[in-house]
């Protein structure tokens, strides 16, 4: 039995993706290593200027201790006794040689390492009469030869390499002039992005380095020998010497590739690690140079060879496919026509049979528009009686109030009446005069909550205009006038701009008013603040005007329904529930919005309106 056409075909494009997984898996191999290479070949020149670098300012100090041990001034003072004035001459000569030569510190010491003088003699922490005898330096310098050494200040704290060497007077050796060098500037010269420089000691210990967090840090974990001998030597005081967290290190002919892990970050970083030794130093120095490059270099060929060769595969499939599409549209086609067809046929029975259907059907949608025409103009007339009805029974709640804001008037003109009788009797016309004005004026107190009042109470015919938004608030309050003025409520009107307008109908308006204060009124009651904040201002080319109480505010659960007809939180009697639902739909006549925004204490709303 001979393997069918589709099995041949599918092995052949599997043997033919393995071959080109191959060699595109070895060409890459083959790119990265040699990418590697030429990052190898970059640390190296780098490290050179380095290591160059380093050997320059060591060199530019290293025969200066040598010439200053020679001098007559040092060997005759090391010889004379120890006096204040020997001391102090000896201290400003060191100082002012120090400043010359722009080094760390000078300092001199005799034969049993005690500092007789230094150029820090002026400093919180000098060294003079400290005993450094136990520093290798010293202990070359009083050999005969000049001592080198790398450490942590004693006093000072501060990292330093230090030239030593003997003050002789014939054959003996008197004592050890000391120069003490600054080398941090060789890590700020140096830093770079992806490149680290490290120069570690004898004993692993790393002591300059780009990277500040790596200082007194060792890159492999020291027997507990050296540790020992290091920290007896008291080279690095108070430092832990911890080891790098190398996670990994791996061998190639560019260098050693490790991995570190970054403490600060917690991240793991791949490093090219070159070493070179200063055998004169006695140091080795390290760079260590981020793969980052090489990584994303090889990723984007990747990326680029395999997106090549996808889109040659898709470009191959689309072909394939295009032809067998051409095919199944010809057959496709052929099968549409009679599908076609015979829908036609049927199609042209459906639409007699709809047609008819229809037909009767727009007899009763027009009966029905007439019908829902005829309930809303009721529903009109019935929410206009509902708003007017509103209005009287506010009028009835205040009837209280507006019979007591209506008697003392009348009291007081009857006394004034009494008053002026008397002086006119008396022939005191002057203050029979002043008793006749205040009685015209209780009048005209009478009269304008009468013309308020009925203003309020009339029907309005809804028609909107420029309503000055000052007006339609001192009016609402004229109304309830005679609520407020027994109580000790604070209420605030905030206009901004005092002369702002809205598009509204002023006798509506004001009945927004009169719903929402009141409930403010009954909201701030039994509280401790009582306080309403009312507040016109433009935002967005519109006008907001809020009503703000500083009472118990509305509980979450209530929120969703306090719009609902007949939804109250009052106590029975004080209220029917239809408030905020008369509000709300007044507003929606007039083109307006009304909603609840957040406050920390009281509740707050917000009527939005069309600016006039």
């Amino acid at each position: 039995m001979k393997p069918s056409p589709r099995i041949n075909y599918f092995l052949a494009l599997f043997i033919f993706l393995l071959v080109i997984a191959w060699n595109v898996w070895w060409s890459f191999t083959w790119l990265y290593h040699q990418k590697l290479k030429d990052l190898a070949e970059e640390g190296t020149s780098r490290l050179e200027l380095y290591i160059t670098y380093l050997q320059g300012v060591l060199e530019k100090y290293e025969n200066f201790p040598e010439l200053l041990a020679n001098d007559r001034v040092l060997v005759q003072q090391l010889n004379a006794p120890d006096t204040p004035e020997k001391i102090n001459f000896l201290n400003r000569y060191l100082e002012k040689i120090n400043g010359i030569s722009n080094a760390s510190d000078i300092y001199l010491m005799n034969n049993e390492g005690l500092t007789i003088a230094a150029s820090n003699w002026q400093e919180q922490a000098p060294f003079v009469g400290q005993n450094f005898g136990y520093r290798p330096y010293f202990q070359e310098a009083m050999q005969g030869r000049l001592g080198r050494y790398f450490a942590l200040g004693m006093t000072s704290s501060v990292r330093g390499y230090y030239f030593a060497y003997p003050v002789r007077q014939h054959d003996r050796i008197l004592g050890a002039l000391v120069l003490k060098i600054n080398i941090d500037t060789v890590e700020k010269n140096w830093g770079h992005a992806d490149q680290t420089f490290l120069v570690t000691d004898a004993e692993g210990v790393i002591f300059l380095s780009t990277k500040k967090e790596w200082r007194f840090r060792t890159l492999t974990h020291l027997p507990d020998q050296i540790r020992q001998r290091i920290i007896a030597s008291y080279r690095y005081p108070d430092v832990p010497l911890e080891a790098l967290d190398v996670v990994r290190e791996e061998r190639s002919d560019a260098g050693a590739i490790v991995r570190v892990r970054m403490t600060p970050q917690h991240q793991v970083k791949e490093y090219l690690l070159q070493t070179h030794a200063m055998k004169q130093a006695g140091w080795n120095v390290h760079i260590l140079t981020d793969t980052w490059r090489v990584e994303r270099f090889v990723f984007l060929a990747f990326v680029t060879v395999n997106a090549f060769f996808a889109l040659s595969f898709l470009l191959i499939l689309l072909f394939k496919q295009r032809q067998q599409r051409v095919v199944d549209l010809k057959r496709f086609e052929e099968q549409t026509r009679r599908v076609l067809q015979e829908a036609n046929e049927q199609l042209e029975t459906r639409v007699t049979e709809r047609t008819q259907e229809l037909t009767e059907t727009n007899t009763l949608l027009r009966k029905e528009i007439e019908d829902r025409k005829r309930v809303e103009l009721a529903l009109g007339n019935t929410r206009s009686e509902l708003v007017h009805a509103a209005k009287m029974a506010a009028l009835g709640q205040m009837s209280a109030g507006i019979s007591h804001e209506l008697n003392q008037p009348l009291a007081a003109i009857r006394s004034y009446s009494d008053n002026g009788r008397l002086f006119l009797e008396k022939g005191r016309l002057k203050e029979a005069l002043w008793n006749l004005e205040q009685i015209s004026e209780l009048t005209d107190r009478m009269a304008q909550i009468g013309v308020q009042l009925k203003q309020f109470s009339r029907k309005t015919s809804g028609q909107l205009s420029t309503v000055p938004l000052h007006g339609a608030i001192d009016g609402a309050l004229e109304i309830l006038y005679p609520v407020i003025r027994k109580t000790d409520i604070w209420i605030k009107v905030v206009i901004d701009p005092e002369d702002l307008d809205v598009h509204a109908n002023h006798v509506l308006l004001q009945q927004v008013l009169v719903n929402l204060v009141s409930n403010a009124l009954h909201a701030v009651e039994d509280s401790m603040r009582q306080e309403i904040n009312i507040r016109g201002y433009r935002k967005e080319g519109n006008v907001i005007l809020s009503v703000a109480d500083s009472g118990p505010g509305i509980a979450p659960d209530h929120l969703p329904h306090i719009f609902e007809p007949f939804f109250t939180t009052k106590q029975a009697g004080q209220g029917l529930g239809l408030g905020l639902t008369i509000t709300e739909r007044i507003l929606r006549e007039m083109n307006g919005v009304i909603r609840v925004a957040a406050t920390e204490s009281g509740a707050k709303f917000e009527c939005i309106f069309e600016e006039a």
